[in-house]
């Protein structure tokens, strides 16, 4: 399996950490009464033409300047009947629009994504929230953060789609899974909905695209097959076995053979490991 190896990025020594500079704040506060999961007509307009502009334009772009492929979106077919009732994906997290990616593979399922605060007070902000993006509550405020897990959870029960890095940040081409935070686990056990792993690899770029276009690497998106929670285990036990197994399964679809991934599957304050 392909590994860029690049080092044109400064990772940070935490594993959770993020790297990318934010340039604008507009200083949105993300509290109880923030609309976590916007139902607003006005939104839904939005999220609609945000829609129809990814169909017909931003899908095709993306496909040929990522390099996307797709692979395992059969598995959506056969399980569609456990996915319609609400699901939580979860990849590795390795490009700063790698939903986009995310969002073409599972057509026609429309997920919710979690977000770094900053991101969606920064620059790109309204176009995030026009895709779905959920801003995570930042300000220590745990009335906040209890108004959007009771809105994730609404989503999620009513048959709602929502996607979370487990990787806690996105470091840009880097092939080892990182350890896993316990959200997806957190959701799924507390919605008794299933996860379902996702996995970017790479693949090495042609001459004109490293060239010319200075392309780092091309992106393949893995679909997997749906996890439960062992419900015969403690709610504790449980959210900790499945963030494991989700974290394997994940190495897995990423090229990794058991034991071969560098990294634990636990985040629990981890540092960086310099393996190249």
């Amino acid at each position: 399996m392909f590994d860029p190896k690049t080092k044109k990025f400064p990772f940070p020594k935490d594993t959770a950490s993020h790297y990318i500079t934010i340039k604008k704040n507009n200083g949105a506060v993300f509290g109880a009464d923030y609309p976590y999961i916007d139902k607003s007509r006005g939104m839904r307009v939005k999220q609609a033409l945000t829609r129809f502009l990814l169909n017909v334009l931003v899908f095709p772009v993306a496909r040929v300047r990522m390099g996307l492929k797709l692979e395992g979106r059969e598995n959506l077919k056969k399980h569609r009947a456990e996915l319609e009732k609400g699901v939580i994906t979860c990849s590795n997290h390795v490009h700063f629009w790698d939903f986009i990616a995310i969002m073409r593979g599972v057509r026609p399922y429309k997920p919710y994504v979690v977000s770094w605060a900053p991101y969606i007070r920064g620059e790109n902000g309204k176009m995030m929230r026009a895709v779905r993006c959920i801003p995570i509550p930042d300000n220590g405020d745990m009335h906040a953060v209890c108004a959007m897990n009771r809105a994730i959870q609404d989503e999620i029960e009513n048959g709602g789609w929502l996607h979370i890095y487990g990787e806690g940040s996105m470091w840009e081409y880097y092939r080892p899974i990182r350890p896993f935070k316990d959200g997806p686990a957190y959701y799924a056990v507390a919605c008794g909905r299933p996860v379902l792993p996702l996995a970017f690899t790479y693949r090495k770029p042609g001459w004109i695209r490293r060239r010319i276009f200075r392309q780092i690497a091309l992106l393949t998106l893995h679909i997997g097959e749906p996890l439960y929670a062992d419900d015969s285990l403690k709610r504790e036990e449980r959210k900790e076995d499945l963030t494991r197994r989700l974290h394997a399964e994940v190495c897995r679809l990423a090229g990794f053979a058991p034991g071969e991934n560098i990294y634990p599957p636990v985040y629990n304050g981890n540092e960086r490991i310099d393996y190249y």
